[in-house]
């Protein structure tokens, strides 16, 4: 098993997840995506899925051109963002992205959430999905 990323800022949770998706560290995502002008404190990195869609097309990965809406764990593809903890601020959709991956028939959550007592998440049943983006790496 790997060391997942942690975010290393509050609002960090999309870097930190392209960060788990590439196999690079925290500093090493964000000092890219400062780069191509993406911030950690930029409201748009977890209410817009353009910041994250950037980076990892940057890095070569292709994502599904739209958002998915989440039916079941069962049917996810072997990798995806998934945006958790959707919620609304004056009428602007907000969320947490983690990583959904499959490996070997095993699937866990990859969640970048400083707070956690394990990052490596299988308490499929305490997070709510909303919708998913499919990530395909080559």
């Amino acid at each position: 098993m790997f060391e997942p990323v942690i975010q290393e800022e509050a609002t960090g949770c999309g870097i930190a997840a392209v960060a788990n998706i590439l196999g690079k560290t925290y500093s090493q995502m964000k000092a890219s995506a400062n780069a191509m002008g993406i911030y950690a404190d930029d409201k748009s990195l977890w209410s817009d899925t353009q910041y994250v869609r950037q980076m990892l097309s940057a890095a070569g990965a292709r994502t599904s051109t739209e958002e998915i809406p989440f039916a079941s764990w069962s049917t996810l593809p072997d990798l995806a963002l998934l945006a958790i903890k959707h919620h609304q601020e004056e009428g602007k959709d907000f969320w947490h992205w983690v990583v959904f991956k499959r490996v070997d028939g095993k699937a866990f959550v990859l969640d970048s959430a400083s707070y956690l007592p394990a990052n490596i998440r299988t308490d499929f049943e305490g997070m709510q999905p909303k919708w998913f983006i499919e990530v395909m790496v080559s």
